[in-house]
């Protein structure tokens, strides 16, 4: 191979590279919903809404202490498609006008009962929209406070019981009434 083959061959090589590389990131596409959405208020809203369908009790953590708020803004940026984005935000502003309308206060600002009366509402909404194409907002935000809390450390190992990976499979494990299920 002489020196004029051996530059045409590199230059074809490296062209392609190039252009091969920036076609490929034509595919690429950033995400509708900004990180700067999720606000520190906005942050606080979803763990309360997470601590209301999980709330702490005695034997175990709520929501809130799995960060689930977190887990959701994740979840919505880094999975949910450009359909239900959407959907999920104007879903944070109504709990919060609904709360508003309903209260005179903002979700925040509730009791514990109040809360729970509100998601319940919301709650009622999404199963009678059961069948329809767009999920709900609250179906969205309930199933990811059950998806993140129990895949957390906290509910994995507090709420559930844990059994560490690798480790001695015992397949036969008798069940009482009242035990955890496991992990």
């Amino acid at each position: 191979m002489d020196r004029r083959q051996a530059l045409k061959l590199t230059s074809i090589a490296v062209g392609g590279s190039v252009i091969g590389a920036e076609l490929f990131l034509v595919g690429c596409k950033n995400n509708t919903v900004d990180d700067v959405l999720f606000s520190e208020e906005v942050l606080a809203l979803l763990d309360e809404i997470g601590e209301t369908i999980l709330p702490e009790t005695e034997r175990s953590p709520g929501a809130k202490a799995a960060k689930i708020g977190l887990f959701m803004k994740d979840m919505v940026t880094d999975c949910y498609s450009d359909k239900e984005q959407p959907i999920f935000m104007k879903g944070i502003h109504e709990v919060n006008n609904t709360s508003i309308d309903t209260y005179s206060r903002g979700f925040l600002e509730l009791n514990s009962q109040e809360r729970l009366n509100l998601l319940l509402q919301f709650d009622k909404e999404a199963q009678n929209r059961n069948n329809e194409e767009t999920p709900h907002f609250f179906s969205m935000m309930k199933q990811l406070t059950i998806l993140g809390y129990f895949t957390s450390e906290p509910g994995a190992t507090q709420a559930l019981r844990y059994n560490p990976t690798p480790g001695k499979f015992i397949g036969c494990i008798p069940y009482k009434k009242g035990d955890k299920a496991w992990a």
